[in-house]
């Protein structure tokens, strides 16, 4: 990953040199992985050539929410760090708390609203002020094939959960694990949602993890996908529980497990072991997800700050927000850029299917936010579903059971 950081230096002099500042800032994040911490290196790595220290903070764990909570405690302690990593829906409960300093002179001038979807440029604005910075648009509702394993046995990328089971069963026949999950609630959640679209479709998932329905949330299609959730254990190992989620995305690359459903940072774990995405290891939407893009974005907040350290502040700002380092972070991250300005003509087959895809989900009125990603809904009733979705997969709680609990712990959250 040298080469990345490397060409990010020529992409940010021009923005960052044009703002001087000595003062450190200070990042708290859960970019942790391998793939991860590439990509941040690419920031980090050039920042710190321009004179901006970068005092790195970051929290393993829980899909982010480890790192929620030691935000919160250091809020709490009035020793909030410069920026956070932070959600789509965790922007907006942290904006409206009054914390955050406003970027919206520096938006205006490079005029972010032109280049950002609708839905990212709402959810880096409140009360009509720029508040967020978005690095990329990141895709949930992806599966992970190892194609060696796939092409061994005869097999072609699952397009039904019919199709996943079938391929499933002759898997498991040659001793083969057919999905590689880890054990964590955000991660049972993907799985979850990927079935809420295959199951009702895009307007199914709208009633449920957008509009939270309670009719449709404990009604008969739920408990469909609580059933197949049920189901689908029995296509994972024993050793699931508490395997964070890069560990599950390396056994479809060494071939121990054939498939993962996972949002495309896994292509970050892919790229850094030195392997194809689209060859090596093959993609498609979720079973049944054809034509849906359930969707996050990684954000950068910055506290309130003046002087030298609102001047690095806008640096960094200004940095995340350049075309070229939109396409060199990406790269490594795995995710598709922020900007719909950024040519595709760099990335991996992945990744421009991606690019078309978002622009259909757009036109189609299907681009949807996620839950596990924090962009459909606010940490309580995100909270409140993972926990239901982890306690019955976990568990022999009956899906009546847990359909009934699902629209208790919405409404209790709400």
């Amino acid at each position: 990953m040298k080469y990345a950081s490397f060409g990010a230096v020529a992409v940010l002099m021009a923005s960052v040199a044009s703002m001087a500042a000595a003062e450190d800032v200070e990042v708290l994040h859960w970019w942790t992985s391998g793939g991860e911490a590439a990509a941040i290196g690419v920031l980090k790595d050039t920042l710190a050539k321009e004179g901006i220290g970068w005092k790195d903070a970051p929290v393993a764990g829980g899909g982010g929410s480890a790192a929620l909570t030691a935000l919160k405690a250091r809020v709490s302690s009035g020793n909030p760090p410069t920026a956070a990593q932070i959600s789509l829906k965790g922007l907006q409960e942290w904006a409206a708390e009054g914390l955050l300093g406003d970027l919206t002179p520096l938006a205006e001038k490079e005029n972010w609203a032109a280049v950002l979807p609708d839905e990212i440029k709402a959810a880096a604005m409140y009360d009509g002020k720029w508040v967020g910075v978005p690095f990329n648009i990141h895709r949930a509702n992806w599966m992970w094939m190892n194609a060696k394993v796939f092409a061994d046995n005869g097999l072609t990328p699952p397009a039904t959960w019919d199709e996943f089971f079938a391929a499933g069963d002759k898997l498991k026949e040659k001793g083969i694990i057919p999905l590689a999950l880890g054990g964590e609630p955000w991660q049972e959640t993907i799985v979850f949602e990927d079935l809420i679209v295959a199951i009702g479709g895009p307007e199914f998932y709208k009633q449920t993890m957008m509009d939270l329905n309670p009719e449709a949330l404990g009604g008969e299609q739920m408990v469909k996908v609580f059933d197949n959730m049920r189901k689908l254990k029995g296509y994972v190992d024993p050793n699931t529980p508490g395997r964070v989620w890069n560990d599950a995305t390396a056994m479809v690359l060494n071939g121990q497990a054939a498939m993962q459903l996972m949002g495309d940072w896994a292509k970050g774990e892919i790229v850094n072991a030195k392997q194809v995405p689209g060859t090596d290891i093959l993609c498609a939407p979720a079973p049944g997800n054809k034509g849906t893009y359930l969707f996050h974005g990684d954000f950068f907040e910055f506290f309130a700050a003046k002087g030298d350290a609102k001047a690095a502040q806008d640096a960094l700002a200004s940095a995340i927000m350049n075309p070229s380092f939109q396409e060199t972070f990406n790269l490594v991250k795995g995710s598709i850029p922020a900007r719909m300005d950024v040519p595709g003509d760099k990335f991996d087959a992945c990744a421009k299917e991606a690019m078309t895809d978002i622009k259909a989900a757009i036109a189609a009125g299907s681009l949807l936010p996620d839950v596990d990603g924090g962009a459909a809904q606010p940490s309580a009733i995100q909270g409140a579903i993972q926990d239901v979705v982890t306690q019955h997969f976990n568990s022999d709680q009956s899906s009546q059971d847990a359909a009934a609990a699902l629209v208790r712990a919405v409404q209790a959250a709400q």
